[in-house]
């Protein structure tokens, strides 16, 4: 069994409308998690809490991130983590390459020739400002920036959300090749059923607030096997709840 490099335990969040139920689970050395669930189940708001991002409510959450609790070891952990969560791209009338230049400059493994060779595989040009780039090339340019400082976790909100399928095709075989060569672990959030075919190795199915599952994907379909034959019949069977509980083993 790999070891783990996320730890989440008893994460919960409290809003007006919703509740975070203690959500808990891991992300193995290697693995690429697939956190899934219908709009509005939590899967935005488990990795914003995860990373800080939302204050998780008080109790005994607790975070580890390739081995260092975070985030009372923020600025460590930060070093060696990439992270892409929404259209999360700052001053968009800078060029790309002056946005990259200031990023850099909080990473000390920042690999230069790495960033060039993702600018080119994703056909970003440096010269362009921000919002003139298209919903799924500011994505692009957001992964193009995790995987340049040597990251050895991504954390991932819909990476593949405005992509083209062929744009989906290409990044799903990037992230599977990085996990396949033990430098580099995922966890990305989805509602795309066929990204989870390609490339995912585990799942964790979220479903109002609540882990339903969190294990292999072989083991989720087996899990909910009563649900139908295919991942995408299963997946849409367990975001409606009908038969939950009589599919449960």
């Amino acid at each position: 069994m790999n070891k783990a490099v996320l730890m989440v335990r008893d994460l919960c969040k409290t809003y007006p409308s919703f509740y975070l139920d203690h959500v808990s689970f891991d992300v193995e050395e290697g693995a690429i998690m697939g956190l899934i669930g219908r709009n509005g189940a939590g899967k935005s708001t488990t990795l914003k809490s995860i990373l800080g991002m939302v204050h998780p409510d008080d109790g005994a959450r607790s975070v580890e991130i390739l081995g260092l609790k975070y985030p009372e070891n923020e600025k460590e952990v930060k070093e060696q983590i990439g992270v892409v969560i929404g259209d999360s791209v700052f001053y968009p009338k800078k060029k790309v390459k002056t946005l990259t230049g200031v990023v850099k400059r909080f990473y000390k493994n920042w690999d230069e020739e790495k960033y060039q060779h993702y600018l080119k595989v994703f056909e970003i040009k440096e010269e362009k400002k921000i919002d003139e780039l298209s919903s799924g090339m500011k994505v692009k340019y957001l992964i193009a920036l995790a995987l340049s400082h040597d990251a050895k976790l991504l954390i991932l909100d819909e990476p593949t959300s405005g992509l083209d399928p062929v744009s989906r095709d290409d990044l799903c075989r990037l992230l599977k090749a990085l996990a396949d060569s033990g430098k580099c672990s995922i966890l990305f959030s989805t509602h795309i059923t066929s990204d989870l075919e390609k490339c995912a190795s585990h799942i964790t199915f979220i479903q109002n607030g609540q882990i339903r599952y969190t294990g292999t994907r072989e083991g989720f379909m087996e899990h909910f096997r009563d649900l139908g034959s295919t991942l995408e019949d299963i997946i849409v069977e367990a975001e409606r709840g009908e038969g939950y509980e009589d599919a449960i083993i």
